[in-house]
């Protein structure tokens, strides 16, 4: 019992011991492994529940192009960047786990044709009546086309066999 009565000895073992317990508390707060994660079962806007994976497992994302417009390559491949990058954003924020499994699945895109703007107006209500995420855009009217003409509808990214009730039918752009 004489070791304790050296000075400076308990306050030594005093700071070893606190150093202990705060490197396990910081240790178990910021480096812990996550868990993994299982895919539950999400609701859509109408409330119902879809499996995450959805039947097939597979996801797409599709952007439907109007051919009545008769606009150059270049400005449908802008108008479908648009569609993608919003489709995205939307995504990120009302379903991140969805997001994550569609860029697991390599991030599918297709673009199909629809002649005119009320065969897009009707997909929209389709795609949203199933509950998947949808991005209208609207030109801005700098070059081809008037202000405001609704281009290209994007479906998605969702699972393949709901989108697929909606898009399916249409022929590849």
């Amino acid at each position: 019992m004489d070791y304790l009565s050296k000075p400076g000895l308990f306050g030594i073992v005093a700071s070893v011991a606190c150093g202990v317990c705060l490197g396990w508390s910081l240790r178990s707060r910021f480096f812990r492994t996550p868990k993994p994660r299982t895919t539950a079962p999400v609701t859509n806007e109408l409330g119902n529940e879809a499996s995450v994976m959805g039947e097939s497992g597979e996801f797409k994302m599709v952007m439907v192009v109007r051919t009545d417009l008769k606009m150059g390559k270049g400005k449908v491949a802008a108008q479908c960047a648009h569609a993608a990058v919003s489709a995205y954003k939307q995504l990120q924020r009302r379903n991140p786990e969805l997001l994550r499994q569609w860029e697991y699945c390599g991030q599918p895109k297709v673009v199909v044709k629809a002649p005119d703007e009320e065969t897009l107006a009707q997909l929209l209500a389709e795609a949203k009546g199933l509950g998947l995420s949808v991005s209208l855009i609207q030109d801005a009217g700098r070059t081809q086309i008037a202000p405001g003409s609704r281009t290209v509808l994007g479906i998605g990214p969702g699972p393949a066999d709901i989108v697929d009730r909606v898009s399916g039918h249409l022929k590849l752009y």
